[in-house]
């Protein structure tokens, strides 16, 4: 006890030596601030301050990038490679995998009882699909497809043997199918689509560089033959080693062989309809020459 009010003196003590606080001794902690380096090129240089004498280092006037004191640049002395001709104007296809696809299905955004198309892959917020970048569809992928289980009917745009195989393995139909621009603009934002109450366009057919891929049974494009179709099932199967399952179900059956037109973009509209968000109807073209256009 005797220490302890010694040490309390002595602060006291301390206290009463010390000046009142004010804002005259008012400071800082230690370490509050940090001193600020000058980090500039001429730090510490005298004269010319790190620039050197004369000349465009010293007066900044450096030429710009590429340049090769006059001679053809590098750039442009080399040949054009003709693989990246007309690049700018090339299709794409932006990747999707079974993995996703089994994940969005085990999520509750993909409902396997109804028809899977690009409508239904930009609806799940998942994928983008925007025109302005030459985006033409999905490309689905064979990732996960060791682990896909589901049985669905699902359009896309281009699918490799392996992903074919995996969906028929499963009791599935899988078809691939061409959007020119004006479609892939529709479908990948169908809301705002819908509310400038335009006609639905009909499809227009592939090109010519892409027709043989959309008329090919192997491909399952939707131009081939039915039969031609069903054929390449049979090989695909014998193939990869497994063995088509019967569908006994008849809604099941209903719904793996539903199928659009080949100018049709939504699935129970018509093209040349339009459809009035305002008024909640649907507006059917009565012209002739309307009818003989969406028709053909």
């Amino acid at each position: 006890m005797a220490q302890a009010g010694k040490f309390a003196d002595k602060a006291l003590q301390l206290l009463r030596s010390y000046p009142r606080v004010a804002l005259n001794n008012l400071k800082d902690m230690p370490g509050a601030y940090k001193k600020n380096f000058n980090k500039r090129r001429s730090a510490g240089k005298n004269k010319t301050h790190g620039r050197g004498h004369k000349g465009m280092g010293q007066r900044m006037t450096l030429p710009p990038l590429g340049y090769e004191g006059g001679q053809i640049p590098f750039h442009i002395r080399i040949p054009c490679e003709p693989y990246y001709k007309d690049h700018e104007f090339r299709r794409q296809y932006p990747p999707f995998s079974l993995l996703q696809v089994q994940r969005l299905i085990d999520m509750g955004l993909v409902d396997i009882n109804e028809p899977i198309d690009l409508l239904t892959f930009c609806n799940t917020a998942h994928y983008d699909c925007s025109i302005e970048d030459n985006h033409y569809g999905v490309n689905l992928t064979e990732e996960g497809a060791d682990t896909f289980q589901a049985q669905i009917n699902i359009e896309v745009q281009h699918a490799s043997e392996q992903v074919i195989a995996a969906i028929e393995r499963n009791g599935g139909v899988i078809t691939t199918r061409y959007y020119d621009p004006e479609c892939v603009k529709a479908m990948s934002n169908v809301l705002k689509f819908l509310k400038t109450s335009t006609p639905i366009p009909k499809c227009k057919l592939p090109p010519q560089d892409a027709f043989e891929y959309y008329s090919n049974a192997k491909n399952r494009g939707y131009l081939a033959d039915p039969e031609d179709i069903v054929q390449a099932r049979i090989e695909l199967a014998q193939k990869y080693g497994y063995e088509l399952p019967q569908i006994s179900d008849e809604s099941k059956k209903e719904l793996l062989l539903r199928k659009k037109d080949p100018r049709q973009i939504f699935y129970g509209l018509e093209p040349g309809w339009v459809i009035s968000m305002k008024d909640q109807c649907i507006l059917k073209p009565l012209a002739e020459e309307h009818k003989e256009y969406y028709a053909s």
